[in-house]
């Protein structure tokens, strides 16, 4: 009987909520569930020596302060950053993008199927963005707690 600690199970390829983009485009389980646009960008993550999630559950309250658990599509590990790829022109994503800011969570939404030339810039351009902005926070942060001392 393989004996493993719930951290190690929630931080390992044991858990099938995750693969990391490490990994070979082999392991079909989980391309399987993923649409074309999808797997277009686990490809560029990859070849970017980026590690995501996919689909791992967020907590967020909704509009009228509800409970809901959303999946963003991928879940950049070392950015601590969400990206949700948008896959049709009917589905209002601005509501989502609103509920998942207000609840903290930074997030960048992907038109690979309208944008097939520009989700890429788009990408790494919001990568910069949202890592430069908690670069800034955290350095605000610690020279006043500098100052404080």
């Amino acid at each position: 009987m393989l004996k493993i600690s719930l951290f190690d199970f929630f931080n390992s390829s044991l858990n099938p909520f995750f693969l990391f983009g490490g990994f070979s485009m082999e392991n079909q389980s989980i391309y399987k569930r993923m649409t074309y646009s999808e797997r277009k960008v686990a490809d560029v993550l990859k070849r970017l020596g980026i590690r995501w999630s996919f689909e791992q559950p967020v907590f967020v309250w909704d509009e009228n302060d509800r409970p809901r658990v959303w999946t963003p599509d991928f879940f950049l590990l070392h950015f601590g950053i969400y990206v949700e790829v948008c896959g049709s022109h009917s589905f209002d994503y601005r509501y989502r993008q609103k509920i998942l800011t207000r609840n903290g969570y930074s997030v960048i939404f992907l038109h690979v199927y309208k944008e097939s030339s520009r989700w890429k810039h788009h990408l790494v351009k919001y990568l910069r963005f949202f890592s430069n902005y908690r670069n800034k926070k955290l350095t605000e942060l610690l020279c006043s707690k500098r100052d404080d001392t």
